[in-house]
């Protein structure tokens, strides 16, 4: 059976470099799409994830979903919010009993003037109507009754999930206990993502620079790992 892993933070896929860069977990609709079709049989889905990118959560569920062969899909750990409406593409939606599901509304950073509030207000709303038809396929619930647990932030253990109809099977076996207590996903902002781009053009288009060697008496001070110096490339101050 073909694996796909849904693991760190769903991104688009223009985003996606960037967390490989970094040597963060990410999945993107490519990724997924790739995936699927060198596929000619059933394909489990593996999900631990704190969600990211509701627009690629809804591409990847809708690969999954027009998928000819079975989905079953496995949250070994956490699904929340958009990894959450990935993993109603199942056919069929296994929990290990260590894990955990969240559903909340969707959320954004705005600025600008009140027209440009109220306009993102509506695409909220647009936004969580649209998660609301995923869930509700799988369930069956009420609408009204699905945007109310959303506008709670409902977490939900396996059996939770599986009582309303968000999940269909708590799991059995050896499985490692584990803690959750908050989303963790590393999810970079987009002015985040704009700078690491920025830095990575010059570094592609710098020319290389001549080696200069180290005095053997020179005392050498310890290397930063390389994914320390990405950070700091990123989250640093620049120099002109």
């Amino acid at each position: 059976m073909t694996k796909i892993n849904v693991k760190g933070a769903v991104v688009s896929n223009d985003d996606a470099d960037i967390y490989d860069w970094l040597g963060y977990d990410c999945v993107s609709p490519n990724m997924v799409e790739d995936v699927l079709n060198n596929s000619d049989g059933d394909v489990e889905v593996d999900i631990a994830s704190g969600g990211g990118s509701v627009f690629a959560a809804s591409e990847i569920y809708t690969m999954l979903k027009a998928y000819s062969g079975k989905v079953v899909v496995n949250i070994q750990g956490l699904a929340a919010s958009a990894a959450s409406v990935i993993a109603m593409a199942g056919d069929e939606i296994n929990m290990s009993p260590t894990s955990q599901m969240m559903i909340h509304k969707a959320s954004t950073i705005s600025m600008g003037n009140a027209d440009d509030f109220v306009h993102d207000s509506k695409m909220l709303d647009v936004t969580d109507q649209s998660i609301v038809n995923a869930y509700e396929a799988k369930t069956g619930m009420d609408r009204d009754n699905i945007l109310q647990l959303m506008a709670n932030e409902t977490w939900m253990t396996a059996q939770d999930a599986v009582d309303k109809g968000f999940a269909d099977n708590v799991s059995t076996g050896s499985a490692q206990p584990q803690v959750v207590n908050a989303i963790g996903t590393p999810v970079l902002s987009n002015n985040a993502i704009s700078k690491v781009k920025n830095l990575l053009a010059k570094v592609r288009s710098a020319k290389p620079e001549n080696k200069v060697e180290t005095p053997k008496n020179t005392e050498k001070k310890p290397t930063p790992s390389l994914k320390d110096q990405k950070l700091a490339l990123l989250f640093g101050k620049e120099e002109d």
